[in-house]
């Protein structure tokens, strides 16, 4: 069993996980995989796989980790030689026979890259939200999920200029609830809602649909660590590289694309 971290730029994508008739990150994992005889033709997936989350549409990954039984030879940049330029296969590890890729994960750590301004934001009432809404609760209000809405979440800020980095960690977290917690503190945040909303959130009593929490746009968000105490990733120096290069291309892109967009706004009489 082999397990690999896999880092991809999400926006083209409509999440992790495969789907009917949309492209997803999985499906051109495994379509690599099909290209190097590693997935049988008439197979579903490959044996003994599992990835570590579902990442939503647009969401991205610096260390999204997928396991399997592999040949010796898979290397990570044996799998870029067939991957699409942005996901990027960039470590790997041995696991046991038994390894579980989403099960035996000790923790996922998502960070969003906030658009915030000071002037726009109120670092100290933000800040007090994530406090308030890390710990253990039922995060029912913040999930469209059913069950298993009880967490134990560690949440932080951070200002970086004109952006708040915030961190969630957990085991594992509820569907769209790091983008609803985003959305809270950052609502809070704008003075849109009360602080008293925080608690109204994490209280047993469903929310009515008009207060309602909205999950915060996808595309910020990244996962960027998932744990496994028991495994010792190596990072592959070409595969890395290939990486850096990539997604130091997609920085300058959206840069570029972002000079042209203030163009267009400055110009407009």
């Amino acid at each position: 069993m082999r397990a690999f971290r896999i880092a991809y730029d999400g926006t083209p994508y409509y999440g992790f996980q495969r789907q009917p008739s949309v492209p997803t990150v999985e499906d051109a994992l495994f379509d690599a995989l099909g290209e190097l005889s590693v997935l049988a033709e008439d197979a579903d997936k490959p044996s003994g796989y599992a990835a570590a989350g579902r990442t939503d549409r647009g969401v991205s990954a610096l260390a999204q980790t997928v396991a399997l039984e592999a040949p010796d030879w898979l290397s990570p940049r044996a799998v870029n030689a067939e991957l699409p330029a942005d996901v990027r296969a960039w470590a790997s590890a041995d696991a046991p026979s038994n390894f579980h890729a989403t099960h035996h994960a000790s923790s996922r750590k998502y960070v969003y890259h906030l658009h915030a301004p000071p002037e726009t934001i109120d670092d100290g009432r933000a800040e007090r939200a994530m406090e308030e809404l890390s710990g253990r609760h039922d995060y029912h209000n913040l999930t469209p999920d059913d069950e298993n809405t009880d967490r134990e979440i560690a949440l932080s800020a951070v200002r970086d200029g004109d952006y708040l980095r915030l961190s969630a960690r957990a085991r594992g977290f509820s569907r769209q609830l790091v983008r609803r917690l985003v959305g809270l503190a950052a609502g809070v945040g704008r003075g849109e809602y009360p602080e008293e909303r925080v608690g109204r959130a994490l209280a047993p009593e469903p929310l009515p649909g008009h207060e309602g929490i909205p999950p915060a746009p996808a595309e910020p968000l990244v996962l960027a660590a998932v744990d496994y105490p028991d495994l010792g990733f190596v990072t592959d120096a070409e595969a890395a590289e290939s990486a850096r290069r990539v997604f130091e291309r997609r920085r300058v892109e959206r840069r570029t694309g972002a000079r042209v967009a203030g163009q267009l706004r400055d110009g407009i009489g």
